[in-house]
């Protein structure tokens, strides 16, 4: 049966399904994913556990209410294995094969691996998805002591979230201060101030190089030879999209799978979206922006060409000990920050050469400013 297959059922591949059908009541549509298909919002995750949300609990429909708002034939616990552009074709990993006259490639992105050393670096977690998440619950020892790697944005949510639910945190990051690669460092002093004051322990300028086994839970080597106890080790270093089989196709790829404003590859008819794609440039993990993609390639798909355009789009960072919003610049915009406010509640806008502003970040009161610092932003250009 040939027709429309979207690989992928996150936010990126159900958003776009839902807004296709509006659009197309009848053309046949394959929904494949590597999960069970449980429909659920993936930034629940790093709040649940203040909420004393088990993963069940996170399901906001059961596979088969997926398939039957969608009108879809679901096949879960499924990955590609091949895809032939040529002949319009999917090989899944159990062998099978199905056509499409269109596909669309949502299948995101997965955690990276660092190289680690030990006899538990295998035993090391990450949270990607809800199954993820209900092992790590699992695991997670009521009130115990949890290792964070990486003080990104992700670590610092799920920071929030154990401190708040009675846990112990630390974590080790290479930067010079959390959020660092979208803060500048007074803003993001205030969040690790906020943090430690609820009884966070950060180590910056540090790596782990190893992890293993202790009597009663790990030891954590840094790489200047400290070492850390500690009950769980929970991995945030960031995400990488999933792009192999595009790749063993032939299809371009850069950072992730490389899209025109169109979000059209460089095969016919194959589309990406969400977290594995690169847009005319850029990799946006975010809601809003995977929103407006799914939204304008469901009209393209419909038979209404549809570029994408992205407004500005703050990201809201689940911090509830300092609320904090951030609208990152551009990748390697040239400019400077400049900050207004004093701790907590800080204004710092992006500015480029010219005066323009590309990017902003409001903490405490001042994300009362969103509104208004959106207004001045300029919105990211696509070619």
């Amino acid at each position: 049966m040939s027709g429309l297959v979207i690989v992928g059922t996150g936010h990126a591949g159900l958003t776009l399904a839902r807004e296709w059908r509006k659009l197309d009541a009848d053309t046949p549509l394959t929904l494949i994913t590597a999960d069970d298909g449980a429909a659920y919002y993936k930034p629940n995750l790093s709040k649940s556990l203040t909420a004393n949300k088990s993963a069940d609990e996170l399901v906001m429909a059961a596979p088969d209410k997926v398939a039957a708002d969608y009108q879809a034939d679901l096949r879960t616990q499924a990955r590609i294995r091949s895809i032939d552009t040529a002949a319009h074709q999917l090989t899944l990993d159990d062998g099978s094969s199905l056509s499409y006259s269109k596909l669309v490639l949502a299948h995101g992105a997965s955690c990276r691996e660092l190289p680690l050393e030990g006899n538990a670096a295998e035993d090391v977690l990450h949270v990607n998805n809800r199954l993820d998440y209900a092992r790590f619950r699992e695991q997670l020892p009521g009130g115990g002591h949890v290792l964070i790697i990486g003080a990104g944005l992700i670590g610092c949510e799920y920071a929030n979230d154990l401190l708040a639910s009675g846990h112990r945190v630390t974590l080790v990051d290479p930067l010079s201060h959390p959020l660092g690669t979208l803060l500048p460092e007074p803003p993001a002093q205030d969040l690790q101030a906020a943090l430690e004051e609820v009884g966070a322990r950060f180590h910056f300028g540090r790596t782990v190089v190893a992890v293993s086994r202790d009597n009663d839970g790990f030891t954590v080597r840094l790489d200047n030879g400290q070492e850390l106890h500690t009950d769980l080790v929970l991995s945030a270093v960031g995400l990488v999209p999933n792009k192999a089989a595009a790749q063993a196709a032939g299809l371009d790829c850069g950072r992730g799978i490389r899209v025109n404003h169109m979000l059209q590859t460089s095969a016919d008819d194959v589309y990406a979206l969400g977290d594995v794609a690169e847009v005319c440039g850029h990799v946006l993990p975010y809601i809003l922006p995977i929103t407006q993609c799914a939204r304008a390639l469901a009209k393209t798909l419909a038979g209404e060409p549809t570029a994408v355009s992205w407004p500005v789009m703050p990201v809201i960072v689940k911090t509830p000990v300092l609320p904090t919003i951030v609208c990152p610049p551009p990748r390697d915009a040239e400019g400077a920050w400049e900050l207004e406010g004093e701790a907590p509640n800080r204004i710092a806008r992006f500015k480029a050469q010219g005066g323009d502003t590309l990017g902003f970040v409001l903490t405490g009161m001042a994300t009362k400013e969103r509104g208004k610092l959106a207004g001045e932003t300029q919105p990211l250009e696509l070619g």
